[in-house]
């Protein structure tokens, strides 16, 4: 490993003149720090990020925690955080929480070991008032962005979030206005906010029609294609009137969407189907999913925003993005005879 000692005895200075240059100080003629950095580079020189770190106090690393890496709707969240992030000189940490409250303690606490400049969580949602690594993120003053609702065990940060009960508020409208009035519910996750959001801007838009919300249109189907294609298998068991579903996100909706093409019904001539957040995988489905865009990009490009003015010593307000209605082919005009009734009939 090439030192700054090598460099020095190399160039004829001593180590002192030399770490100036090649940090840029003004005390070193023009020249003389041309010659060392020229010398360093073809010597294969690399600087000790982390002693320059202990040096500065400031690692130029960032700690970037999300529920998984795998998950679609994230990915372009990452991808804006990590592109402004090599812009500005900082590398990001990524970690996984696989949204168990356990390992994103975990996550948090290596990237506090590693002393990062700033955090960006995406938050795993509990049940409680309070969590514990949080009250230390907020005791410690780290900056810290947090992606997605605040509860209160993340109520004192500052977050960027999607506006999903307008966005599922307009979704829903969307189905009515088709002449859809028997349109089933995929829910999510009880603790999550971005599902209770999603749940009330369905209802909303029901009341403001003036229609009851059945609770027996309602299917708990978590998050991933799995669990709508198990949502969607249930209904199909329950004889019912129902011509469109409504799913809490794409994954759900396309997992929805195989179960009833499987059983030899059409979308959307028989049944219409209307997904939440836009992931490619949703246009490229063999019935391209009608679902509300989620502008992640923008999330993740905000979030950094926050997260230069907090390392100046500033105090950013939290924001809410509106989302975008995509229509595609999979919602349509109710059929005259409801499908799912005619298909249990069959069966």
């Amino acid at each position: 490993m090439v030192r700054l000692k090598d460099i020095a005895e190399r160039v004829g200075l001593s180590v002192m003149t030399v770490s100036k240059a090649l940090r840029d100080q003004p005390d070193v003629s023009a020249t003389t720090k041309t010659r060392i950095k020229l010398l360093a580079q073809q010597m294969g020189y690399l600087p000790d990020s982390t002693a320059q770190g202990l040096r500065m106090r400031k690692t130029r690393l960032f700690g970037l925690a999300v529920s998984s890496i795998i998950n679609p709707a994230l990915s372009r969240v990452v991808l804006a955080i990590e592109e402004r992030a090599y812009e500005l000189g900082y590398d990001v940490l990524l970690a996984q929480t696989l949204n168990i409250p356990e390992r994103e303690e975990a996550c948090i606490r290596r990237f506090l070991s590693r002393r990062v400049d700033g955090i960006f969580i995406y938050p795993v949602y509990r049940m409680v008032a309070e969590a514990r690594i949080y009250q230390e993120l907020l005791g410690r003053g780290v900056p810290t962005v947090v992606l997605g609702h605040t509860v209160p065990f993340c109520g004192h940060f500052v977050n960027v979030e999607i506006d999903d009960l307008l966005a599922s508020y307009g979704a829903t409208q969307h189905l009515l206005k088709q002449g859809h009035r028997r349109i089933a519910f995929l829910s999510g996750p009880l603790a999550t906010p971005w599902a209770q959001e999603r749940f009330e801007g369905y209802q909303r838009a029901l009341r403001e029609a003036g229609m009851p919300v059945d609770d027996k249109l309602v299917f708990q189907a978590g998050r991933t294609v799995d669990d709508g294609f198990r949502a969607a298998t249930q209904m199909l068991a329950e004889p019912s009137d129902v011509t469109a579903v409504q799913a809490v996100n794409d994954l759900a909706a396309i997992g929805c969407a195989e179960a009833l093409l499987r059983q030899g019904l059409k979308i959307p001539q028989d049944i219409s189907v209307m997904g939440f957040g836009n992931i490619a995988l949703g246009e490229h489905f063999r019935v391209p999913l009608t679902t509300t865009n989620q502008p992640k990009f923008r999330l993740g490009a905000a979030a950094m925003d926050m997260m230069q003015q907090l390392l100046l010593g500033q105090k950013p307000e939290s924001r809410r993005l509106p989302a975008e209605l995509i229509i595609r082919d999979s919602v349509g005009i109710p059929p005259a005879t409801p499908s799912l009734r005619h298909k249990a009939r069959q069966t």
